[in-house]
């Protein structure tokens, strides 16, 4: 076993299995949780222990994030709305919606520390998308290798930016990995339905700003988990797509204005439901401070959103 898979251990030395299900990391990652706040009262900074569902919807968790309804949404090839200019576009819609972190980002510690869940994809938990070739790309709304499917939804860009713990200088030549679920709330690699595509899933390099940006579509909200998005900081690509361990994994906390309006268009009608069981006060992840896990995001619902992210490493 190698380093990186015991990054995504539980505390009892297994590693997450999806067969698990969500309840698993919910009571390996809650005790995490409580021993980090002990370490937060003795005035040193917290990491945000986590686990990836509520704990009264375990059951439900893995069924919603496993279900095959509307698969056949997610896996046509209608790319047509979702096109990178349209995305693009985002910034200068005229009905724009902005909710967000502070103007001046908190540099003074490092990102949250997060769960990467039972869906990582990257090796520690059985498929790693991170030694395939094609892998690093910015746009990752479609599969590669023996699948062309391209995942369709609400035109979805990331824009992160890395920078160091307390000078927040750029991290140039940093490797950032994200990966979240479709529309229909599955898992590429691992949801029934989805194994054998890799879709909403890449690797980008940063560049002499920090900065890297990504083009997908805006993830629906499966039973028992507030709407977010899984990263991953690498040192280089290389250390990402070499089975190295990151330096950060954290999740986006999607803001519940843009989410409502995303979940009202066609393709999204599970999210409704799920989103009005959940909130980031009982999120099991989110649940303890979300302000900088949560991204400045732009745009509306017809021509695509754009969220925006400082993200302070320790380098």
């Amino acid at each position: 076993m190698t380093s990186h898979q015991h990054d995504h251990q539980g505390d009892d030395g297994a590693p997450y299995g999806h067969d698990l299900g969500l309840a698993h990391d919910l009571t390996t990652l809650m005790g995490r949780r409580r021993a980090l706040k002990l370490i937060a009262g003795a005035g040193l900074v917290t990491l945000v222990g986590c686990s990836s569902s509520n704990g009264s919807s375990s059951s439900s968790t893995t069924t919603g994030a496993t279900s095959t309804t509307g698969a056949s949404t997610t896996s046509t090839t209608g790319a047509s709305s979702t096109t990178g200019s349209t995305a693009a576009s985002a910034t200068t819609a005229a009905s724009t919606t902005t909710t967000a972190a502070a103007t001046d980002a908190d540099v003074s510690s490092a990102i949250p520390e997060e769960t990467a869940g039972p869906y990582p994809g990257d090796g520690s938990n059985g498929p790693n998308a991170l030694a395939q070739s094609g892998i690093v790309r910015s746009d990752i709304r479609s599969s590669f290798g023996t699948s062309s499917t391209v995942a369709t939804g609400v035109p979805f860009t990331m824009k992160l930016r890395i920078v160091k713990v307390g000078s927040g200088a750029a991290l140039a030549g940093a490797a950032v990995y994200v990966w979240h679920c479709d529309a229909a709330g599955l898992y590429s690699m691992y949801s029934q339905g989805a194994t054998n595509e890799n879709y909403l899933r890449g690797v980008q390099a940063t560049d002499a700003s920090g900065n890297v940006t990504f083009t997908s579509i805006f993830p629906a909200c499966y039973a028992g988990r507030w709407p977010h998005v899984h990263f991953e900081v690498y040192p280089s690509v290389s250390a990402a797509t070499g089975g190295s361990d990151p330096i950060a994994t954290s999740q986006l906390a999607l803001p519940e204005d843009a989410c409502d309006a995303v979940y009202a268009t066609s393709g999204y009608s599970q999210s409704v439901r799920n989103l009005s069981q959940v909130s980031l006060a009982r999120d099991n992840v989110f649940s303890d401070g979300a302000e900088r896990e949560t991204p400045t995001v732009t745009g509306d619902a017809a021509s695509g959103y754009v969220a925006t992210l400082v993200v302070p490493v320790s380098a």
